[in-house]
């Protein structure tokens, strides 16, 4: 059998372009377990975002290994590695499995009346005495749809308070802005499946290899076969996406959008665009040639630091291809301009005619399994199915569905984002904070600021969670959730597929589902509609689904089609799915209609440079017939970069053995023993210049703080370090050295995503002074 640490991506399966992908199970069990021996049970993946469907297999009431569903469509068999091994944590000793309280002794043990009493006292003292206004809720993108729907509901129709939002601000709101400002909407326009036909692969700052090794083993093994695709990367590093590149281009960070308006250049320069498709469904088109007039090969290579023949050679890789799948990934979103630089992608497949046939589309990708719920069932702050806040009509409607009066539903500013709650609660105006399933004590920037805010006494905080993580250690409520595996379900990944995750063992102890605490605190709030019937109607997955679905019909993300019933035993299913499309949607905007009418839209835009809003009139008068929208940025400067030769630019990123903050995989013995600490990883040049070998312990500073990391020589393009960000500020050596790569960054966002700049931080890297000791 394949070694999965060894080698992530398994063995290959070459197939041909227009073939089906052949079928490969994985599998993984406890030693000396077979598989007629234990129940299995229907799921899919949650240690990243490819969606692949996996089976659960459980005994004696636990979790005990995981196979590939050869059904699903996403996966046909194929399990990534953290999946194959991180079900252990299920199972780990340490999961809460009582709700604790803060006394004057610190956490302690208590029982759920205790703990949800004091919340809903804590809750209606601050409506009482600052108005919802003081209450915010900082989610996943890993609970289930039904629990997402559950707390939206909750946030905008119970309590009326615009400050929610999940960890997705982190990793891919700017997904769901640059599709936005494209399509008028969220949705990703692509398949998975485009890789099967893709003459052309555009991977930009998406190290797909590290965090969808699923979907990376499909492309590698159409490389492998016959008609294999060309591929383009851009990233500063050399991943294992760039050593199987055509062309690889390596820009600075921070001016990924210039390299865009360069190759958008070169194909509108050398006339490599479909006219007729940019006649027919587009707008903005001379503005868009005018803006990247200005970024000739030779300008954009001194701005980049890449080679102007290789911006050529990639420009034509694009302009000639026949099907261009382009990706997009945190190496775009969390850094400078990041929806600009992101939009300008689209801008690319959109004037080559790329969209809507097999082969040719976007994927704006996730970071997490539930992300794409998140943002569509309202939990990251918008409104739920993609209404447009600012759409009058939108609100009604959702007002009317809900049975509430619309003045209650926030709709006076844009959703408060993560950072924005944070300042509030820095400046005491936010006095209650509910996080769930994320760890932001170690996942936002600038942590020691985000520690300092958190253990602020004035601010009261909600832990849900199924260990006691770093944000836990500062709640005054900690509640014990069930986990993945433990509840029922639905879930939507990257390209639009919906899984039903069914429940195969009970939770440990007193745990519960984030549904169940859900709609306990709805029920301890006494929240009610006009009519005086209870705001949240349903008590269990199945009928909170139902409730779901009455929200999505006639909306973009349309699940009147779907069931748990049609789910159950088979391959997941992409929406929108409905009477018009009962076998789910494989790829949108094939034949032109876009969901960017001003009536319909989930947004009117904003202006990439500034963030500042379009307003409805202005986006009537440029897109009355809801075209998509080619919109243009001219490129600046990051704000922090380096000034002397010391310093370095400091990128953060993934491995692909560890999951966000390693709640999960640093409890997996096989995925810790692959990458238990944390390491920086420097050019030979950069090493050698500052006298650092292979192995040797350095300390890396920025202007907010420092951490020790053994060096990885190698890989990366000169002027820059690359740290993960998995590791917590937990992780420290018996010195106390951080090893939080987020204790280095910045607090500074994208002006119209909202989402951190994690990859654009400076900072001096040297020798630590004591080599002798040795690394966790």
């Amino acid at each position: 059998m394949t070694d999965r640490i060894a080698q992530p991506w398994g063995a290959r399966t070459p197939y041909a372009a227009g073939q089906r992908w052949p079928d490969r199970v994985d599998a993984e069990l406890t030693d000396g377990m077979h598989p007629e021996e234990v129940q299995w049970t229907q799921s899919a993946a949650v240690l990243h975002s490819n969606g692949d469907g996996i089976d659960i297999a459980s005994h004696d009431g636990r979790i005990v290994g995981v196979r590939g569903r050869r059904i699903d469509r996403v996966n046909q068999g194929r399990v990534d590695p953290k999946d194959l091994f991180g079900w252990q944590a299920n199972n780990s000793p340490d999961r809460l499995t009582v709700p604790l309280v803060r006394d004057h002794d610190g956490l302690v043990e208590s029982d759920w009346d205790t703990a949800m009493n004091r919340i809903v006292s804590r809750t209606q003292a601050l409506l009482r005495d600052f108005g919802p206004s003081a209450i915010g809720f900082y989610t996943s993108g890993q609970l289930l749809l039904e629990e997402y729907y559950t707390l939206s509901v909750i946030g905008h129709g119970g309590l009326g308070t615009n400050h929610m939002d999940g960890n997705t601000r982190l990793c891919t709101a700017t997904a769901e802005w640059a599709l936005k400002e494209s399509f008028g909407c969220d949705g990703q326009p692509g398949s998975y499946t485009d890789v099967d036909h893709a003459d052309v692969i555009a991977l930009y700052g998406h190290n797909v290899a590290e965090t969808q090794t699923v979907l990376w083993s499909r492309m590698l093994d159409r490389l492998a076969g016959a008609d294999a695709p060309q591929i383009l990367c851009v990233d500063p590093r050399e991943t294992e996406v760039a050593k199987a590149a055509t062309v690889h281009l390596a820009p600075v960070p921070g001016t990924n959008l210039a390299l865009m308006n360069g190759l958008l250049h070169e194909v509108i320069a050398n006339d490599w665009v479909d006219h007729d498709y940019i006649d027919a469904y587009t707008v903005g088109f001379d503005e868009l040639a005018a803006c990247v007039a200005d970024y000739p090969p030779e300008h954009v290579a001194q701005i980049c630091d890449v080679p102007a023949r290789d911006l050529r050679r990639a420009a034509e890789i694009l302009g000639q291809a026949q099907r261009l799948l382009s990706t997009v990934l945190q190496g775009f979103y969390q850094s400078h301009q990041a929806t600009a630089a992101a939009t300008q992608v689209n801008n690319l497949n959109l004037i080559r005619g790329m969209l809507g046939r097999p082969g040719a589309g976007v994927l704006q990708m996730n970071g997490q399994p539930t992300a794409q719920n998140t943002r569509e069932c309202g939990a990251n702050g918008g409104l739920p199915a993609f209404r447009n806040w600012r759409n009058d009509e939108h609100v009604t409607e959702l007002a009317q569905l809900w049975n509430v009066d619309s003045a209650r539903i926030p709709h006076y500013s844009e959703p408060t984002h993560v950072m924005q709650m944070l300042r509030f609660a820095e400046q005491g105006s936010l006095r209650m904070l509910w996080i769930s399933a994320t760890n932001p004590a170690v996942s936002l920037p600038e942590l020691r600021r985000i520690r300092d805010i958190l253990g602020q006494h004035r601010l009261f905080v909600v832990v849900q969670d199924i260990f006691a993580t770093e944000t836990a250690q500062l709640a005054d409520v900690v509640l014990p959730a069930a986990a993945w595996g433990e509840k029922t379900g639905t879930f939507t990944n990257a390209d639009r597929t919906v899984h039903l995750s069914e429940k195969a063992v009970e939770p440990p102890g007193q745990a519960r589902s984030d549904l169940e605490i859900f709609c306990d605190y709805a029920e301890r709030m006494d929240f009610r509609d006009r009519d005086g019937l209870p705001l949240i109607s349903w008590k269990d997955s199945e009928s909170a689904f139902a409730a779901w679905q009455r929200c999505s019909a006639g909306r973009p993300c349309d699940y009147t089609g779907l069931s748990y019933a049609k789910l159950r035993g088979g391959s997941g299913i992409q929406w929108p799915c409905n009477a018009e499309s009962p076998d789910g949607t494989e790829r949108l905007y094939g034949d032109g209609e876009f969901f960017s009418a001003p009536s319909y839209c989930e947004s009117y835009g904003k202006d990439l440079r500034t963030g500042a809003a379009v307003e409805a009139a202005e986006y009537g008068a440029a897109n009355p017939d809801g075209k998509a929208m080619l919109r243009a940025a001219g490129y600046s400067a990051p704000h922090e970069r380096p000034t002397d030769d010391e310093q370095l630019w400091l990128t953060t990123g993934r491995t692909v053995y560890q999951f966000h903050t390693r709640t999960k995989t640093a409890r997996a013995p096989e995925l810790n023993a692959a990458a238990p600490q944390v390491w920086v990883e420097l050019s030979v040049g950069d090493a050698e210049r500052r006298g650092i070998g292979d192995g040797d312990l350095t300390e890396i500073r920025s202007a907010r703080g420092s951490v020790e990391a053994r060096a990885r020589v190698g890989g990366i393009r000169d002027g820059v370090a690359f740290l993960p960000f998995h590791y917590g500020y937990w992780d420290t050596d018996d010195t106390g050295h951080h090893r939080a790569a987020n204790e280095l960054t910045i607090t500074d966002w994208d002006p119209v995503s909202k989402q951190p700049m994690f990859k654009t931080a400076v900072v001096r890297i040297c020798r630590s002074a004591d080599q002798d000791r040795s690394g966790r």
